[in-house]
């Protein structure tokens, strides 16, 4: 199948496309078939063969396809077609919709309904859509205007509309305009019956999405809603006790969506009050799906509990227990969080954030304390969730869903256990430990885990509780459940503080840590706990340092996780840069030795390809290499020759020779980088030596394959070296032949996009010389295309990509004023401003276009940063170039709404003159946008 762009395709094949697509056997026939119909989508001719399609109405696979790709080209591509043919496509739209005929299956009518949505939200020149809709279809075809009427408000935010502040608000006040109609109807239909009560309770599911639909976007006017009895019919199904799941949980969505828009008190205070009153009907209804076991439904009565307690939760924080504040919402999130199923109690989980978050930032004692008893209890509650099976074998499973949801409950009680006091909490968990009814083993490791996520926060000094507990877990027979001993020794790594504050407690432990590695199931939380006492304990933990190297060098007959391992070096080597200075070059050499050896083994002996993760993988190596230099930190004086130097000049022809080798495996040569830069950044000016080879190398290499992480080491050399002045030359060098290889990838089709990491790492290079020595950068060839791919790079929608890019601008425009007191300063301040006049007009155009056209919301904070540094730097110009992209600007979108009106751009304009704080142009630059997306 094939046809040339220039023509359209007949309508036949079209079809046997779509049948091939459905009904083919053969797979690559199904393929060519999505490829070519994919094709045709993009076509402008789509657009008439989806209407032919629909009036064809041949089968059910051609009416979907006709309809999908009829919403599709509305919502990416309604600028192909002229304003004078939208009034002939919403009627055709229309008539398709008329004649839906009765069990025409859901897809289809959604993607109708979808399609006519979004042409009536594009269609500016479509007055009282709405009311049209309402009117047409209201008689004989509900259940499609139904949908229509869910979906319509549901798009005006989407994203690929970009429908613009101007006409959302217009539509909006239309929606607001029909709203008495709308909610007469939706209140009719829950009124009458039919006879057919599964087809009544479909069509109330219906309205109740209608409902939460336009609650969602704030247009049903409180006055208009109250004086109806449409809010009873949600409350109603959720009362009773036979409602079918469908319909309770449309409408859960309904009042889940009504509470939402209630949280505007100013503006719907009655409705809250009203729904506060509904909610609180419903508690026995809970009780009755907890005893029925009906889970599903208790999981809607917790959104509703929970989104009700959001709602009114700054009255909770400044009205404590009085009137739309009171406590009863805690009660009911209690309530929630004692159900037996743990996704009850989940749903909870972000009031009780928000609370602590609001107690944190208040810091008010006497108010705090009100809430301490219902955190007391709802630790108890996640405390009996987080207990395991009886039958459980082995340790905790920290993948599986059960433990993924422990994890956020020790997150949850780190965030609100200042709330009811660590050491409240702690004995909270000890009195259950030690509780005289004899505790299943499921019991006492449930509350060693608590414990475990409230230990950092307890005192040091304490000395009543926390001994005994540490006593317990150390006096554990062998006999004891694997899984108390898992959570035992986890706890006494969280411990390490309090235990620095112990000595004498860390030779029993560290014995008890020894004797965990060397269990397999224990070995690897053994050794995170070896780590955490490494790192508090650091002054103590020297006189075991030869212990800790007997273990590293046995550290691959333990049953240790690749992370464990990891971080039991890390813990060695902080030790280990602890040592007097004369004793770390020979400790480091042994510590390296155990990885250099089977890494060169794999240099000499290993050809073909590396599958990753095997045998003949040498990340592992490069890794613990790279933890060994990163976390090695001696101090140095000066004039003292750095202890780790001699190491690493003997471990650097190995690393040479693994870029060698590996030079086209884009994973392991990351590795080798990463194991390079702490290697540098250990020695500091210390590595000078490596300098040149190392250049040398990575400019060779990265000619044949251009991986970013080789930018990424070049700029950790220029922080390093970049304010050496006999380095600089080099140093620019190597920038240059960076740079025709980044720019030739970068430049091709899409290559911005393709390739966002070596942007990142460009840029973050680029930067590097800015702040460590920013004339030579200046005055080098490189300083004017470097400037040139900045600026395309503006719209490239990738954070840390577009925020390198940034970071860049902002300090190349700010070194035109900053440090004034640098004799180069006139000099620097020339360039740059040589480079703005030159620039400045395509970078504002660039800056703006990208903030409105390419990039999220939240990203143009970065985007204003550049433009106050364009205002301070020369105001004048700022302006200029500012008019000039904005009278460049589209003021009308394709269907014929105002997208901003002259007035608004000359507000903007003025606002980014006479902003005169950073703040108030960011907060401008992100209104402006709206008016584009």
């Amino acid at each position: 199948m094939s046809f040339s762009m220039e023509t359209a395709p007949s309508l036949e094949t079209v079809v046997q496309a779509v049948q091939a697509l459905y009904n083919n056997p053969d797979v690559s026939g199904k393929e060519k078939a999505s490829v070519w119909l994919g094709e045709l989508q993009k076509s402008v001719f789509a657009w008439q063969i989806a209407d032919q399609l629909l009036r064809l109405n041949q089968s059910l696979e051609s009416c979907y396809f006709a309809a999908q790709t009829m919403r599709t080209k509305i919502q990416y591509a309604f600028h192909e077609l002229p304003q004078d043919s939208h009034q002939s496509l919403r009627d055709s739209l229309i008539e398709h919709a008329s004649k839906i005929a009765p069990g025409t299956p859901p897809v289809i009518v959604t993607q109708l309904s979808l399609a006519l949505a979004d042409l009536a939200l594009q269609m500016a020149t479509w007055k009282s859509a709405v009311l049209e809709l309402v009117e047409k279809f209201s008689k004989e075809h509900t259940g499609f205007l139904l949908e229509l009427l869910t979906v319509l408000p549901e798009e005006i935010n989407s994203s690929s509309l970009r429908l613009g502040a101007n006409r959302r608000k217009e539509i909006t006040d239309e929606l607001i305009a029909a709203s008495p109609v709308v909610i007469q109807m939706l209140t009719h239909l829950n009124a009458t019956t039919s006879g057919d009560e599964e087809r009544d309770q479909r069509v109330r599911s219906k309205t109740y999405k209608v409902m939460g639909s336009w609650f969602s976007v704030s247009a049903i006017p409180q006055q208009v809603l109250l004086s109806t009895q449409l809010m009873n019919y949600p409350f109603q199904a959720l009362a009773d006790v036979h409602c079918p799941a469908f319909l309770h949980e449309a409408a859960t969505d309904c009042i889940c969506s009504a509470l939402y828009t209630a949280e505007d008190l100013e503006q719907y205070g009655e409705l809250a009050q009203r729904l506060f009153q509904g909610v609180m009907t419903l508690v026995p209804a809970y009780h009755q799906a907890d005893k029925d076991e009906e889970s599903d439904k208790c999981l809607n009565y917790s959104r509703v509990f929970t989104e009700l307690s959001e709602s009114l939760f700054d009255i909770i924080i400044n009205t404590p227990n009085e009137g739309l504040g009171t406590f009863q919402l805690l009660d009911l999130l209690l309530l929630c969080a004692g159900h037996h199923l743990y996704e009850v109690c989940e749903i909870t989980f972000n009031f009780w954030y928000r609370l602590s978050e609001e107690l944190y930032r208040r810091n008010i004692q006497a108010l705090t304390d009100m809430f301490k008893p219902y955190i007391q209890n709802l630790v108890l509650s996640l405390c009996q969730h987080c207990q395991m099976d009886e039958d459980h074998e082995g340790i905790p499973d920290e993948n599986s869903e059960f433990g993924e949801f422990r994890a956020r409950v020790s997150e949850l009680i780190k965030d609100v256990v200042f709330i009811a006091g660590s050491s409240s909490c702690f004995v909270q968990m000890f009195e259950s430990l030690k509780s005289p009814q004899n505790p299943t083993w499921s019991v006492s490791e449930s509350a060693l885990f608590i414990m475990s996520a409230v230990a950092k926060n307890i005192l040091p000094e304490e000395s009543e509780i926390v001994p005994q507990v540490v006593h317990a877990i150390l006096a554990m027979p062998e006999s004891t459940h694997i899984a108390v001993r898992y959570t035992g020794i986890q706890l006494l790594g969280e411990l390490a503080e309090w235990i620095d504050n112990h000595g004498q407690l860390l030779d029993p432990i560290l014995q008890c840590l020894l004797s965990g590695l060397q269990q397999p199931t224990l070995a690897s939380v053994s050794a995170n706990a070896l780590q955490n006492l490494c790192t508090q304990c650091r002054g103590q933990m020297i006189n075991h340092f030869d212990g800790l190297m007997q273990i590293v060098k046995a550290m691959d007959t333990f049953n240790l996780s690749a992370d464990a391992s990891i971080g039991l070096l890390k813990g060695t080597s902080t030790i280990l840069g602890r040592l007097n200075s004369n004793n770390i070059t020979e400790a480091l050499s042994q510590l390296c030795a155990c990885q250099i050896a089977p890494l060169n083994k794999l240099l000499q002996e290993e050809s073909g390809p590396v599958k990753h993760g095997s045998a003949n993988d040498p990340t592992m190596w490069l890794d613990r290499l790279a933890t060994i230099f990163r976390y090695t930190s001696p101090t140095v004086t000066n004039g003292q020759t750095h202890p780790c130097q001699p190491v690493i000049v003997e471990v650097w022809p190995v690393l040479s020779q693994a870029c060698e080798k590996y030079q086209a495996d884009v994973k392991i040569i990351e590795r080798c980088c990463r194991c390079i830069r702490f290697a540098i950044r250990c020695l500091g000016k210390n590595s000078a030596t490596l300098l040149t080879p190392l250049v040398t190398q990575m400019v060779g290499l990265y000619q044949t394959y251009q991986h970013s992480c080789f930018l990424y080491l070049g700029s950790i050399l220029v922080d390093e070296y970049g304010s050496e002045s006999g380095c600089v030359p080099g140093l620019l060098d190597m920038l240059q032949a960076f740079c025709g290889p980044t720019f030739k990838i970068l430049e091709e089709h899409n290559g911005l996009r393709n390739h966002p990491d070596s942007v990142d790492d460009l840029f973050r290079l680029c930067l590097r010389f800015i702040q460590r020595a920013p004339l030579p950068f200046l005055q080098s060839a490189m300083a004017k295309p470097i400037m040139r791919c900045a600026i395309a790079a503006c719209s490239l929608d990738h954070k840390d990509a577009n925020g390198s890019v940034m970071k860049f601008l902002i300090d190349l425009i700010q070194c035109s004023r900053g440090k004034q007191d640098k004799e180069d300063f006139e000099v620097r301040s020339g360039l740059v401003k040589m480079l703005l006049n030159e620039h400045g007009q395509n970078l504002m155009k660039a800056l703006i276009n990208a903030c409105l056209f390419c990039l999220p919301t939240f990203m143009s904070t970065d985007i204003s940063e550049v433009m106050w540094e364009l205002k301070l730097t020369d105001a004048q110009a700022y302006s200029v170039w500012l008019e000039h992209t904005l009278q460049a600007l589209p003021t009308e979108s394709s269907g014929g709404a105002i997208t901003a009106t002259k007035q608004q751009l000359a507000n903007f304009h003025t606002l980014c003159i006479e902003a005169s704080e950073l703040k108030q142009l960011s907060s401008g630059v992100r209104d402006f946008c709206r008016l584009y997306r």
